[in-house]
Formats: structure tokens, sequence, C-alpha cells
């Protein structure tokens, strides 16, 4: 088996990327590794922030601009350290998630990409891709799926 070194998983500020987070964070304990936290946001303002929001309703908190991602990290730092993680680190990059995530674990030779499992058995989800689905096909490296709803 793989000895993980540096581990990572993505949030967005969900409830269910939390779930991730803390997931990721024992599992790294375990392995003795550094967890890497991204959140991937895209930089909306004013009314177009607004317009984004209200069209995603419930998914609205997806739609952020850096100050809420800073935000979102800082939560999924405290979580990932109650979750028994000791070395924890963080980047807000701005982009869409599934090419953020993916151009991230490349850039940092990340050896574990963890992600939640919200949106792959949404019709959604089947239609039109996830975010998960579409990691575990690109990124290229061990990718563990968490169950997080």
């Amino acid at each position: 088996m793989v000895a993980y070194r540096t581990v990572m998983v993505g949030t967005d500020g969900s409830e269910s990327s939390y779930a991730a987070v803390e997931g990721a964070a024992r599992l790294a304990a375990v392995c003795a590794a550094e967890l890497l936290v991204v959140c991937a946001y895209l930089p909306l303002h004013g009314t177009e922030l607004a317009r984004a929001q209200d069209q995603l309703g419930p998914d609205g908190y997806q739609v952020v601009g850096s100050a809420p991602a800073e935000d979102t990290l800082r939560t999924a730092r405290e979580r990932a350290h109650a979750s028994g993680a000791t070395k924890v680190r963080s980047l807000a990059v701005e982009g869409e998630p599934v090419p953020v995530l993916v151009r991230t674990a490349q850039d940092n030779a990340v050896d574990l990409l963890v992600v939640g499992n919200r949106g792959l058995r949404s019709l959604a989800g089947r239609l039109l891709g996830s975010v998960p689905a579409d990691i575990a096909r690109k990124a290229g490296l061990d990718v563990l799926i968490v169950h997080t709803t």
C-alpha cells in the first residue's frame, strides 16, 4: 500500500464538504500526512452575485468571492484539527472546482485527493456530471470519495 504523505480535500462551505474535510483529516492523522484544504471560488460581485445566488437558491453558497472562501477555509481548518489532523494547510483558488482541484493536486504533489459524494446520485449529476465523478475521472491520482450525505 502507498503511504500518503499529502492528502488534499476540497470544500465549498457546505455541511457535506465539511464531512469530507473531517474524513480526510482522520486519514491524514493516521498516515501522519499533511492535509491540504482547498476552496475553489468564483469572484462575482454586486448584482451579478445577487442574481446568481437567487437563481441557485439553496446552492447559492457556492457562488462566492475570496473573502467567503477564506471563511470557509477557516471553518474547515478548525474541523480538520478537531478531527485529528496536525499538519493543515489551506488555499483559496479562483476558478471552477474540478479544474482547480485537479491542478492544485498536481502543483502540490498530492498523493490522495478526497471529495464528498454529494451530487453523484442526483439526476442533474448523472446528466451534467458532478464534481466527485469528474474528479475521479480527471485527477490522475488516488481519489477517495467520502460518503457525506
